[in-house]
């Protein structure tokens, strides 16, 4: 094998504490599209982050053309021939479709002295994306008015007129449909021909096989494997994705009763399409697929929190009002959302104040304080959570990870909910604590509570639910029941959506 063009070993990186890389390494060569492999969580975007330069690692090695480099920043990356488009893009909306496409261009790589030629390069650029546009761009267009499979093909452009050694795309087919991707796979063996190397991040197995010549494939942050992506079948990636996942501690098996609680007909709202669902008093049902496609999405219209556009919610027979949070929380719904430090904790006030706030004046005082109620309720939720703190009054920006989510469970517990939904509910906690929070969870559906849950952790809906609702660009593309329910299931399900799919829904 030739000398690799890119090496990167023994990367690791935490963030907080959460270990995203655990030494993982890759490979890759010149003319080589190589593919980069693993479920949610695997630490696939952290290592792409940390070849462009947007992520500092805590530790690794890494070589370009056989040589020592340090890429510390994205800027130290472009000079080093390496550029990357990701799903979420770096566009400058209100700047034009132009200035978009030469911004941070270096003069002397392309030849560009004035703003003229920087102008003919980006035009004969849009020139070749123009035919899968869909509607005519111009290059005085701002960006902020294109769709956004239009500003993935802007960003995809602006990677390519840098000239790159290496490029990276990162779920950069996410939002094309079939004709946009073909266009992708020209330019990308273009740039393979001109020696380029591509690094190649997509949920879709079959890009995965049509455009690599090898992949890597991440779990838990952990090199598994390399393989050659052109003679490894599909459930052989799979299988190297999940692992051997060992014993999964499970709830026992919710028994169907026939008592609905919550009841979705065709719920439909922006990033969601007419969802339903019955779910029964006890029932912790998960919301499976990959990462935005929609779950964050469908809690946030079912908390009132984004508008629904059609479609009905009942909770306990009763039509309930999702014109806003405090209608849908009246009617017994509660969300714990996703980012607990912006939208969950009120970060500079002290523990009793986060917990109680949300349901203190729907308890009777009894002749007591305000200040009484609010201590007591507090204390007794420190107490059966087992949150770890040193007094009530200490801030909770001063909590572990762990503790702080603890607190946003107790927050909406004080409230019996009937209907709890809860955004990735783990996500920047350690091990101990998370295995607190399932019990707190699995307890709540056995009082009664229906759970339902996003997670970005395929195992953590193995453990907890009872089924999964696997969503794609929206829409629930497969229902998993608990007999059904494994993680190579899951992730099959999840990457085996047909490419046609996101095409019908437009």
């Amino acid at each position: 094998m030739p000398t690799p063009l890119l090496a990167v070993r023994d990367a690791t990186k935490s963030f907080g504490g959460v270990r995203a890389l655990r030494g993982a390494s890759l490979e890759v060569t010149a003319g080589e599209v190589h593919g980069l492999l693993g479920p949610n969580g695997s630490g696939k975007s952290t290592l792409n982050k940390v070849v462009a330069g947007s992520v500092r690692p805590d530790s690794a090695t890494i070589h370009l053309d056989g040589a020592p480099v340090t890429i510390d920043s994205p800027m130290a990356a472009h000079r080093l021939g390496i550029s990357a488009v990701y799903q979420q893009l770096s566009l400058v909306p209100q700047l034009s479709v132009a200035d978009n496409l030469v911004l941070g261009l270096e003069p002397t790589r392309l030849g560009l002295v004035r703003g003229r030629q920087a102008r003919e390069r980006a035009g004969q650029m849009l020139d070749t994306l123009q035919p899968v546009m869909g509607s005519p761009v111009r290059l005085d267009d701002p960006v902020r008015r294109l769709t956004p499979a239009q500003q993935q093909l802007v960003e995809v452009g602006k990677a390519l007129l840098r000239d790159p050694r290496i490029l990276i795309l990162d779920e950069a087919t996410a939002s094309l449909h079939r004709d946009q991707v073909a266009l992708l796979r020209e330019l990308v063996e273009d740039r393979r021909q001109a020696g380029c190397c591509i690094i190649f991040v997509s949920h879709r197995l079959h890009e995965i096989v049509d455009f690599c010549d090898r992949a890597t494939i991440l779990r838990s942050g952990s090199t598994v494997a390399t393989v050659d992506a052109r003679t490894t079948t599909p459930d052989e990636m799979i299988r190297l994705m999940v692992g051997d996942v060992g014993d999964v501690t499970r709830r026992g098996a919710h028994e169907p009763t026939g008592d609905v609680r919550l009841q979705m007909h065709e719920l439909t709202s922006p990033g969601i399409d007419a969802i339903s669902l019955a779910a029964e008093r006890g029932e912790i049902v998960g919301l499976g697929g990959l990462q935005g496609q929609g779950q964050s999405e469908l809690l946030l219209t079912l908390f009132g929190a984004m508008p629904a556009t059609s479609g009905t919610v009942s909770v306990d027979g009763r039509e309930v009002d999702l014109s806003s949070p405090v209608t849908a929380a009246r009617a017994g719904i509660a969300l714990v959302p996703g980012d607990r430090n912006a939208q969950g904790l009120f970060a500079k006030r002290s523990v009793q104040d986060n917990i109680s706030i949300a349901s203190v004046g729907r308890r009777a005082t009894a002749g007591l304080t305000r200040q009484a109620v609010e201590s007591s309720v507090a204390r007794d939720m420190v107490e059966r959570l087992r949150i770890a703190v040193g007094n009530l009054g200490q801030p909770v920006s001063t909590l572990s990870g762990g503790n702080a989510q603890k607190v946003v469970l107790a927050k909406w517990i004080l409230n019996e909910p009937a209907v709890l939904l809860l955004d990735d509910p783990t996500k920047g906690v350690d091990i101990g604590a998370k295995e607190e929070i399932y019990r707190i969870i699995r307890s709540l559906a056995d009082d009664g509570a229906v759970v339902v849950i996003n997670s970005s952790e395929d195992s953590e809906l193995v453990a907890l639910c009872d089924r999964v609702l696997v969503l794609y660009e929206g829409a629930v593309v497969e229902t998993l029941a608990a007999a059904d329910l494994t993680e190579e299931r899951l992730v099959g399900s999840s990457m085996r959506v047909p490419a046609t799919t996101a095409e019908e829904a437009e």
